[in-house]
């Protein structure tokens, strides 16, 4: 008599289940799928590094003009009451187009590539990938920023010691508009990658970015003077600035009403992203 011997699955071992997946999803596993993704693209160190690079560049060569104009009668009266505050971060409006656009690509990114089919795959309730691409590349550019202003501000100081320009870390205001100003470009970078899931289009969401933070506080300058005073101090832009400007007047928002209208446009951005990301197909 032979005795036959069973090939398969012993009963009651995990393979023994069909349709059990072999993961879990998980908040904290899509988190390390995003920050994964995120650096393995060439593209993320060297547009990270430009933003680093024109955040200080930028405002040491501010610094250093102001120095070499001091006393001048050629030096603009608008520039002549500028701080070593605002001559430092002067960089941060170049920055923050190296780090929004940053941001449309890691989200727009995985749509002209095709990954997004794969990524949504792996994570079918759509939302925890958006929150989390949010949250991973928007605390990279927060700490980016950061660290950017406080090397601006530290080089810029030296520059403009001993000119009416010249600040301390001690001095009041300075050390809310560094953490200001790296937390503005970290929620550009936020608003980057929503607008990223939105329109699917890494030119797109370029083009927008440029024109709500570079082209319209421009043309509202256009508008009626009765109507600039209720409208400029609300655009994306000019809130984010009261962020981490050092003085404020009857024309621009307090640094606490800034942040809230900026984290307004903020999640304005992300909501319209989820709603697109829930309603249509990838």
């Amino acid at each position: 008599m032979s005795t036959l011997t069973e090939t398969g699955n012993p009963a009651g071992s995990a393979e023994a289940a069909p349709g059990r997946p072999a993961y879990r999803v998980t908040g904290r596993r899509v988190l390390a799928s995003e920050w994964a993704k995120l650096w393995s693209l060439r593209s993320t160190w060297i547009t990270l590094a430009l933003g680093l690079l024109f955040l200080v560049v930028f405002g040491v060569i501010a610094a250093s003009r102001y120095t070499s104009m001091t006393g001048s009668p050629r030096m603009d009266r608008d520039f002549a009451r500028s701080t070593a505050l605002s001559l430092s971060l002067f960089g941060a409006n170049f920055a923050q187009l190296a780090l929004g656009v940053l941001g449309v690509l890691v989200t727009a990114g995985e749509y002209s590539t095709g990954m997004i089919r794969s990524t949504m795959a792996a994570v079918p309730r759509r939302l925890p990938v958006l929150w989390c691409k949010a949250a991973v590349y928007g605390l990279v550019a927060l700490v980016v920023g950061t660290v950017g202003a406080w090397i601006a501000f530290l080089v810029g100081s030296r520059i403009v010691a001993g000119t009416p320009a010249a600040l301390t870390l001690g001095h009041p205001g300075v050390v809310r508009g560094l953490l200001g100003a790296g937390l503005y470009l970290g929620l550009v970078g936020v608003i980057g990658a929503a607008l990223g899931a939105l329109l699917r289009s890494v030119a797109g969401g370029i083009s927008v970015l440029v024109a709500v933070f570079m082209l319209v506080p421009g043309l509202a300058s256009l508008l009626p003077s009765s109507w600039q005073a209720d409208i400029t101090p609300y655009l994306p832009s000019n809130a984010g600035q009261a962020m981490y400007a050092l003085t404020h007047d009857a024309t621009t928002l307090a640094p606490g009403t800034g942040l809230l209208v900026f984290l307004g446009w903020t999640a304005l951005a992300l909501a319209g992203a989820a709603y697109r990301l829930r309603r249509g197909d990838v």
